[in-house]
């Protein structure tokens, strides 16, 4: 029986198929149209590996990189050649872990000490793995197969994970010739997908990069990131001295109830860094502190927590944000879509903020402009300014990082802090969890609850969030003084009882269903904390969960 596709990609072209015809193959009879390389897709609006067997009329729309999900699909496929090679090199003993992003790539680290011989070695092998098109296999096991194959492989966390999940009946598994791996995501068909990586030597380890949405077939520039790499560091230890390294330490906790003290440790470690970064603002006599960060990282809690801290070392405190320095109405930038502009630094009076900022640093008395978004213009006369002379400035904005907006302030005035929640918790050695995906479940969350936002609309906006930041925040990161990583290690566990019914009201036939259906297809490996009442009211969750003493 023959079945028609509507290609979304191509103006809803509609391209024949036999039932039980696979997407790779619809794929390989229109790829040659497309822009970018594909590795996924979206099959009436559920994402589909290119391996899924069609069997009824549907619309497809293939994905390359610039796509959140395609991308992931790419970084497990990649990884799983990876340890193949890394096993045929070096021996099955070997223990791959994959920690976090860094450098435009994954950061790995190994019970080896990797040579550069070794690098080149492995490299090569993965060379000869692409080359040779080997299948990638998908297949089901019961939890009993999954303890079996986890044993085997001496992923004891693994284990621990089948066994403090009760709603789970079976996991992928995904084979590679002789190696088999369990993932949690879709992966390609075949390892002749996966052309573009590098692998370069790295502190204690090394960094395997590949392609990045911004250019889909080439290999993104190496970037430098110390103070990220820092910052994880950090995250890892936290998560050393709270005894959670992976999801399943976090759900045995909660299933033995002993999850409080985590709460409060949580908060020592949060409170303990706040305190250590306003001694470094006294310790380098600063006056204008510049918070900068991506999207729900948390800001306004830690901006207000810094400012109680710095009072506590003596000063007092102006808190600002660049919000009012919006530019007119009749100023204002327009996007490609003809949409006002709000997040380039265009947008905003630069010259009218530093002005105003120097006058306050030379102890003049200022009129603080209170933008009003109604009337897209700014209102004087309400905020009449002056500083004492230990007064500190803290700043928020995206743009504290980019020098544009402080150019004419003493730079030795200036104290730059990064924010983020930098994920320290995996499912197990090889399935991280992105940060991003963290700040979109927190976002989920507030939008929710205080701007009565359906999951469907943050969903939509985040790709046009995500891009602002890749455009305005990511690329002056490395100016920061700091970084804080605002994660709440057991976060998860308590945004699932958010999060979890606002996705699952999203159906099939919403856009947003495909999204909303990758989020909970990881949260489901974390068990649910129901009472947070333990979680202190200064919490930075409490921003987005509500209960909190400052953000109101």
């Amino acid at each position: 029986m023959s079945f028609v596709a509507k290609i979304t990609n191509l103006n809803n072209r509609e391209i024949s198929f036999e039932d039980g015809e696979v997407l790779e193959s619809v794929l390989k009879k229109i790829e040659n149209e497309l822009d970018y390389p594909v590795y996924l897709a979206k099959l009436d609006n559920a994402y589909r590996a290119l391996t899924h067997k069609m069997s009824h009329d549907c619309e497809v729309e293939f994905l390359d990189l610039r796509n959140q999900q395609a991308w992931l699909v790419y970084q497990n496929s990649l990884i799983l050649i990876f340890i193949k090679a890394v096993h045929d090199v070096l021996g099955k003993n070997v223990l791959v872990t994959v920690n976090n992003s860094l450098n435009k790539g994954l950061y790995i680290t190994s019970n080896h000490k990797f040579t550069s011989e070794d690098i080149d070695n492995v490299k090569k092998r993965m060379n000869e793995l692409v080359k040779m098109n080997l299948p990638i296999i998908k297949e089901h096991l019961t939890k009993e197969g999954v303890r079996k194959l986890a044993r085997k492989q001496k992923l004891d966390e693994a284990v621990k994970l089948v066994n403090s999940i009760t709603n789970i009946d079976d996991v992928e598994i995904y084979s590679l010739d002789d190696e088999v791996q369990i993932f949690y995501n879709l992966l390609v068909p075949s390892t002749s997908y996966i052309k573009h990586f590098e692998i370069t030597s790295y502190r204690n380890g090394l960094v395997l990069r590949y392609p990045h949405p911004a250019n889909p077939i080439e290999v993104a520039p190496y970037e430098e990131q110390e103070l990220l790499y820092n910052a994880f560091s950090e995250a890892t230890k936290w998560g050393q001295l709270t005894n959670i390294n992976f999801v399943c330490d976090l759900n045995e906790k909660i299933i033995n109830e002993d999850i409080d003290d985590v709460f409060l440790m949580q908060e020592a470690l949060h409170e303990k860094k706040i305190g250590d970064i306003a001694d470094m603002i006294k310790d380098k006599k600063a006056r204008v502190v510049l918070i900068c960060g991506p999207s729900s990282s948390g800001k306004t809690t830690f901006a207000k927590r810094l400012c109680i801290q710095l009072r506590v070392n003596g000063f007092k405190t102006l808190y600002m944000g660049t919000d009012d320095y919006y530019k007119e109405l009749e100023e204002r930038i327009y996007d490609e879509n003809g949409e006002p502009d709000l997040e380039s630094i265009k947008a905003i009076d630069t010259r009218l903020f530093m002005n105003n900022i120097n006058d306050l640093l030379e102890g003049k008395e200022v009129d603080l402009p209170r933008y009003d978004f109604g009337s897209a213009s700014k209102k004087y006369g309400e905020r009449f300014t002056k500083l004492d002379k230990n007064q500190i400035i803290v700043i928020e904005g995206i743009h504290g990082m980019n020098d544009e907006l402080t150019e004419t302030i003493d730079d030795s005035l200036k104290f730059k802090i990064y924010i983020s929640p930098f994920t320290p918790i995996s499912i197990d050695h090889h399935n991280r969890i992105s940060t991003t995906d963290a700040r979109l479940i927190r976002r989920l969350v507030r939008d929710h609850k205080f701007r009565n936002a359906p999951a469907q609309q943050t969903i939509n906006m985040w790709s046009k969030v995500r891009a602002s930041e890749d455009a305005n925040i990511f690329p002056y990161n490395s100016k920061a003084d700091v970084f804080f990583n605002s994660n709440c290690i057991y976060e998860y566990a308590v945004l699932k009882k958010y999060a979890e019914p606002l996705l699952k009201r999203i159906n099939r036939n919403e856009k947003e269903y495909a999204e909303a259906q990758r989020l909970l297809s990881f949260l489901k490996y974390f068990d649910p904390i129901y009472d947070d009442s333990y979680i202190p009211n200064n919490s930075i969750i409490r921003e987005f969960i509500g209960g909190s003493v400052i953000v109101k």
